[in-house]
């Protein structure tokens, strides 16, 4: 290994952290590139945006200092590069960053002397079209949420699996998740624990009126599209919970697989059955 990127968090912990790996790593003779974490951007029209920086390909892998949140927006840095990504926790949670920081180095030797083993994800992609004409577009490793923004009023989801109407979902809200996003919003919502490495897309509907509307586990080849109606206003689309829209009955929502993945690097001994059991604190 001849480069190793860091992603930091804009946190003391996380910079004084990644100061010391970055010794850590010169003194083994590796190169470490330090970048600060990535804030989310406007949302875009095109879905090749241009303008966010890529990490450079020859990266031997990327460590992610942070949270959650701090690695959601790493992934808009790895995009398409095909580099493996490791998250180290400094955030409260952490089912992403499921490395704990005192793991860091031991873990680091590992992947220096290539002894680890990744993990492949699926991304979604989302598109807001009107009038044929794209609007926004973005990539997410967690969900896509359409929901109201006011209180006590529902929502008129039209739902489309690969153009065949589904159903008309009465709700709060409507979650579209990968696998890796099925312990975050979705997991609230009352969704469906998959197991991350799984090619599926979850539709949850959120607080249904009808009872009968239930959290839906779709192949990952599935094309879905939302509408909203004409009666519905004040409606918001958020991408991985960090950017989003507006969107209006003039509106279509389309969300597919992204044509990459990534690649997470597991924790050595740590199954995905004890990440399970120590975030959602399941008892013995």
């Amino acid at each position: 290994m001849k480069k190793i990127g860091i992603l930091v968090k804009a946190q003391k912990e996380a910079t004084d952290k990644a100061t010391e790996l970055e010794t850590w790593l010169k003194a083994k003779g590796i190169e470490a590139l330090i970048k600060q974490n990535i804030p989310a951007p406007i949302t875009s029209k095109e879905c090749l945006v241009e303008n966010i920086p890529k990490a450079p390909s020859d990266l031997s892998c990327i460590v992610i200092l942070g949270g959650d949140g701090t690695f959601l927006s790493g992934i808009r840095w790895v995009q398409d590069t095909g580099v493996p990504v490791l998250g180290v926790n400094l955030g409260d949670f952490g089912f992403l960053t499921e490395s704990s920081a005192d793991q860091l180095f031991d873990i680091m030797e590992e992947i220096i002397n290539d002894s680890f083993t990744t993990e492949e994800r699926i991304l979604l992609l989302a598109k807001v079209l009107r009038d044929g004409e794209g609007v926004a577009c973005q990539t997410v490793l967690n969900d896509v949420v359409v929901n109201k923004e006011a209180l006590a009023r529902i929502v008129h989801f039209r739902t489309y699996i690969d153009d065949d109407y589904l159903t008309t979902f009465k709700a709060d809200g409507l979650i579209v998740a990968t696998p890796t996003g099925s312990t975050a919003y979705s997991l609230s919502a009352g969704g469906p624990v998959v197991y991350p490495s799984l090619k599926t897309i979850i539709l949850t509907p959120i607080c249904p009126f009808t009872l009968t509307n239930r959290p839906l586990i779709l192949p990952d080849t599935a094309t879905i599209k939302i509408k909203i109606d004409k009666q519905d206003s004040d409606v918001f689309l958020t991408f991985d919970g960090q950017v989003g829209l507006h969107v209006t009955y003039q509106d279509s929502i389309v969300v597919e697989k992204a044509p990459h993945t990534i690649h997470m690097i597991r924790t050595p001994g740590l199954s995905y059955y004890e990440v399970l059991k120590a975030k959602l604190r399941w008892g013995g």
